[in-house]
């Protein structure tokens, strides 16, 4: 089986302005075709996240007929103008929405779901989606919309802004995206409104980024970031949220903006794989972005000089939203114009600076979360995931089914580039089941192809081993494949273990559930409620990678040496010597310093080829 949203590296998509004519042709063929009398273009089969849907492709109507002068457009944006004005804006409060500040005040919104009280929760998000297609229809509308027309929409926007900021509380459901949506919203109606009024609306969207979005921020990898559902970062929105700082930036050219951009942007750096895979979030775990991600992805990689780009987007959703039927839906349709109207190229190229939380280079790249333990190994094209044991998740040595990864003091890092190889040495103070601190170095070296592990601690009592991961997916062409096993190498004996025992809190890597659906199985809210993705964290046991330390060690050592990637006999020694541990394999040798490190404390790593 292969993951169902994960497709080709986003900015594998043509993004000439020939390209974008296309898709707006595209769009201009499909609207005319679907326009009804009454000037309705929303897709037949839409029901939820609908209240937008017309004006969003009235907005790239009005974009194509900026570009080319088509004679067919301007009829069809004035009759669907008019249409959202007259049937998609409501002023009576919807029953049961839960998070107004003020009842009866008339202001306008959109509604998620049309029918009263259908789903009210959505309307919050539904009314800044619709804010944004009015904004974008009024910077299109010379040679278009006639003053009535544009002061009805300036009017219904202002509304909107008004009901979000005053009648409702801000940000009801704690979603980044949403807010920071909101705020681009007022940076961008301001510009339309009389020159007092637009300032006042304008200090008031900086303000609520700054009072109740960057004040909220969510720490994760040593990163500051809008929080998102429940969780510091979403595979979805966190890129979305990128698009709207982009946007937000270019509106306002408020520094603000473009800092915390390029923060989230060098985040995203560091956790996504070379080849683009990355999984978790509250809300869609493996259910990621496409044309959504892309003005955010282009804009911050060019300015911090990373290739965001690889991002594996959903490239069904590449140009536009679209219903199962492939037709295209107005939803997020103003991320579009944005990505069009903004010309900044793709930077193409890795950084090229070590970071800590991630070692990369060529196609390896492993990615660790706050606690320096691996999040993600990839490797020739495949990518293992951290394994569970005994309701623990990680990498590391495992003594008496207790994982030792979990640090109980400061962690330190040292990054080594020499001889065509990339190392980083990480070392952690851990403590036993039984209170006894030990110390664990994992040095990971790498020559672009394959990926070397070797990790020691104290020599440990039974039968200790390496919990070495949990073999997940690999590279199928433009798809993500689901896999059971991995090419893995250990100097030890390795074994390849599955869970004896059945039920949602045991992962089997050979069934086919993917990380995404065990997660929302056990988590205690419903998808889109809450962070359903906290599930995974119930996760008793895994498939694992298994290896046992390598004989012949230092005697009050436990040492183990594990290989990912394609490769010949894997060798593995490790000997005392005067400047500390020394790790020989085939393809490197590596000097470990003492624990104690240097005269700050810091881990020495010598490393030659």
């Amino acid at each position: 089986m292969h993951l169902p949203r994960q497709l080709g590296s986003l900015h594998d998509l043509p993004d000439s302005p020939e390209a974008y004519d296309e898709v707006l042709a595209d769009v201009t063929e499909q609207a005319l075709a679907r326009l009804t009398p009454e000037g309705n273009l929303e897709h037949p089969d839409c029901d939820d996240d609908i209240g937008d849907t017309s004006l969003g492709i009235t907005s790239l109507l009005a974009l194509a007929w900026q570009r080319t002068k088509d004679p067919r457009l301007p009829e069809a944006v004035r009759r669907s103008t008019d249409f959202h004005l007259r049937e998609r804006v409501y002023t009576d409060d919807n029953p049961g929405y839960p998070n107004l500040r003020v009842r009866g005040s008339g202001l306008p919104y959109a509604r998620y779901v049309l029918a009263a009280g259908a789903h009210p929760i959505g309307d919050w998000p539904s009314t800044v989606w619709s804010l944004l297609q009015a904004v974008n229809l009024l910077d299109l509308a010379e040679g278009l919309l006639d003053d009535e027309r544009t002061a009805a929409l300036r009017a219904m926007a202002h509304g909107y802004w008004r009901w979000l900021t005053e009648a409702t509380f801000f940000n009801p459901q704690e979603a980044g995206n949403q807010a920071i949506g909101c705020v681009v919203g007022g940076l961008m109606l301001a510009r339309h409104l009389p020159p007092e009024e637009g300032e006042r609306v304008r200090e008031r969207a900086i303000a609520l980024y700054t009072d109740e979005i960057r004040a909220h921020r969510v720490r994760d990898r040593g990163a500051l970031l809008p929080p998102e559902h429940g969780g510091a970062y979403d595979n979805n929105y966190g890129p979305i949220s990128l698009s709207f700082l982009a946007q937000a930036h270019r509106v306002s050219g408020a520094e603000i903006f473009a800092e915390d951009g390029d923060a989230v942007a060098r985040y995203l750096d560091a956790r996504l794989t070379t080849g683009g895979f990355d999984f978790g979030g509250p809300r869609y775990s493996e259910q990621h972005s496409g044309f959504e991600s892309v003005l955010g992805l282009r804009y911050f990689g060019h300015r911090v000089g990373a290739d965001l780009g690889r991002y594996r987007g959903d490239t069904s959703w590449g140009r536009y939203a679209v219903k199962p039927d492939g037709g295209v839906d107005g939803h997020f349709a103003w991320m579009l114009v944005w990505q069009i109207q903004d010309t900044t190229p793709w930077h193409r190229t890795p950084s090229t600076q070590p970071v800590r939380h991630q070692l990369r280079a060529g196609g390896v790249s492993v990615a660790f979360d706050s606690r320096m333990t691996p999040s993600l190994i990839e490797a020739d094209g495949t990518y293992l995931l951290p394994a569970a044991v005994n309701r623990q998740h990680g990498f590391g040595p495992v003594v008496d089914g207790f994982l030792l990864c979990r640090p109980m003091g400061e962690v330190r890092v040292r990054d080594v580039r020499t001889d065509g190889l990339a190392a980083k040495l990480v070392t952690k103070p851990v403590v036993t089941r039984d209170h006894v601190l030990r110390h664990v170095r994992s040095l990971y070296v790498t020559d672009g192809t394959r990926l070397w592990t070797a990790v020691a601690v104290e020599r440990l009592p039974g039968e200790p081993y390496l919990l070495a991961g949990l073999p997940y997916v690999a590279d199928d062409g433009d798809r993500l494949r689901r896999i059971a096993e991995a090419e893995v190498a250990s100097a030890g004996h390795l074994r390849l273990t599955h869970p004896t025992a059945e039920g949602p809190e045991y992962f089997d890597a050979r069934a086919d559930t993917t990380q995404e659906q065990a997660a929302f199985t056990l988590a205690a809210d419903p998808r889109g409620y809450g962070n359903p993705d906290e599930g995974w964290s119930h996760l008793v046991a895994s498939t694992a990678v298994e290896a046992t330390p390598v004989p012949g060690g230092p005697d009050d050592l436990h040492v183990f040496a594990v290989r990912y990637g394609p490769g010949d006999t894997f060798r593995a020694s490790f000997d005392r010597t005067p400047d500390g541990l020394t790790v020989r394999t085939e393809a490197f040798t590596a000097v470990i310093g003492d624990p104690a490190g240097d005269e700050h404390g810091e881990p020495l790593l010598t490393l030659r080829g």
